[in-house]
């Protein structure tokens, strides 16, 4: 189990909810998501931490939407975390990066591109921030084994590793449920992508998305049994500036947590 700003994810536990919008893309869109998921989960009393991501750097095409500019966007997370009292998630692509969030960001999170970049995993370590590691779509859930020595080895043991499908041929993911179980095996807290799981990447000039399949997935992550659930929700998902096609209406948003807090509280009341 780790603890982030008192939210308890890992060991039975209810699980934790990481949502919020793909990237930084203006202040009030923002500012006004973190307020609505906030009122939604506290409703119904299901932990939450915030996440966005500051910049895209791993873009399908060279003209897609990158970011609104680094401490722009830092700043912004910055007022999500003061003015509603969330904890914040967000990316980092190289070392270098780490000491631009060190002060906004409670969870570090390696893109699932760079799930083995030692030097990266190294310094997220040092950082001494918690780190969520997107399990990279061509690793066999049993190879975050590997990844987790890397964080282990600075002394950093607040870990969580996801699940965000793997590559299924060309322009395709699948997810194996089995993942999670193995990964659970690792002693650290498992995480369901729902959202990144029903991209199609590289799928012409931008990533598609079924994102249809979004409820069903994470409603079968939850009965396997998850510690948190990740769902990159937009308040417009067709205006999205990244990820339109695999982001959940933020209009959704309850209904689907309704339902995934019946069965985590039937699983882990049996557990």
């Amino acid at each position: 189990m780790i603890e982030i700003e008192k939210i308890k994810i890992g060991d039975g536990q209810p699980f934790v909810l990481i949502a919020g919008p793909c990237v930084v893309e203006n202040e009030k869109m923002i500012l006004e998501s973190a307020a609505q998921i906030k009122k939604i989960t506290s409703q119904l009393n299901i932990p939450f931490i915030f996440k966005s991501s500051y910049k895209k750097a791993n873009r399908t095409s060279l003209s897609s939407f990158k970011g609104i500019g680094d401490q722009k966007a830092i700043s912004i997370l910055k007022k999500v975390k003061e003015k509603w009292q969330i904890p914040v998630l967000t990316d980092v692509h190289n070392p270098d990066e780490i000491n631009k969030v060190l002060s906004t960001a409670d969870i570090i999170q390696i893109p699932a591109f760079l799930s083995r970049q030692t030097e990266l995993l190294l310094a997220a370590g040092k950082s001494g921030k918690a780190v969520n590691v997107k399990k990279g779509q061509f690793l066999a859930p049993d190879d975050m084994e590997h990844v987790i020595e890397k964080i282990e080895s600075t002394g950093n043991k607040n870990i969580l590793l996801t699940e965000r499908g793997t590559s299924f041929g060309y322009h395709n993911l699948v997810v194996d449920m089995r993942s999670l179980v193995i990964m659970k095996q690792f002693g650290y807290p498992v995480v369901m992508d729902a959202t990144h799981s029903v991209q199609l990447p590289a799928n012409s000039s931008v990533s598609g998305g079924q994102p249809q399949f979004i409820k069903p997935l994470a409603k079968a992550a939850a009965a396997v049994g998850i510690d948190a659930l990740f769902l990159e929700v937009h308040p417009n998902p067709k205006e999205a500036l990244s990820d339109a096609q695999s982001q959940l209406p933020l209009v959704d948003l309850e209904n689907i947590l309704i339902e995934i807090k019946e069965i985590d509280a039937v699983v882990k009341k049996r557990k």
